[in-house]
């Protein structure tokens, strides 16, 4: 009886949601313009990693920057989210972000910055080495 009136519950439940009440939208990863690093880190202190990027049009929004440790390797990209119910606005916008890095390691830092998709869908990088003092 308890299965019955829970299986009951969970029925008039979803009913109630209306799938065109959500709201629909994408994520997506955008290029990173440009990147600005110092020309080294000091082991125990803090710096600041500046990047650009470009929401493509009106409906592209900044969700968040991920940020990947892989050993002394870190992969950056910006992650932004695409409202798909709006008309968009055919209009770039480019952003500033400041990456604020903990030098916790003594061994040279490794960022690669996403560029895009190459024609086989691959992801490229740009490479840059920072060394630690």
């Amino acid at each position: 009886m308890k299965k019955i009136l829970l299986l009951i519950s969970i029925t008039l439940l979803s009913s109630c949601l209306n799938s065109d009440d959500l709201p629909n939208y994408r994520y997506e990863f955008l290029k990173i313009d440009e990147a600005t690093t110092p020309n080294s880190f000091t082991f125990g202190e803090k710096d600041t990693i500046k990047i650009k990027y470009t929401l493509l049009n009106s409906c592209y929004n900044f969700d968040n920057i991920y940020y990947e440790y892989q050993d002394s390797t870190r992969i950056v990209a910006v992650r932004s989210y695409v409202n798909l119910d709006n008309d968009c606005q055919e209009v770039t916008t480019q952003k500033e972000y400041d990456i604020i890095v903990n030098v916790a390691q003594e061994e040279d830092y490794i960022f690669k910055f996403y560029k895009g998709v190459d024609i086989d869908g691959e992801s490229i990088f740009e490479e840059v080495i920072i060394p630690v003092n």
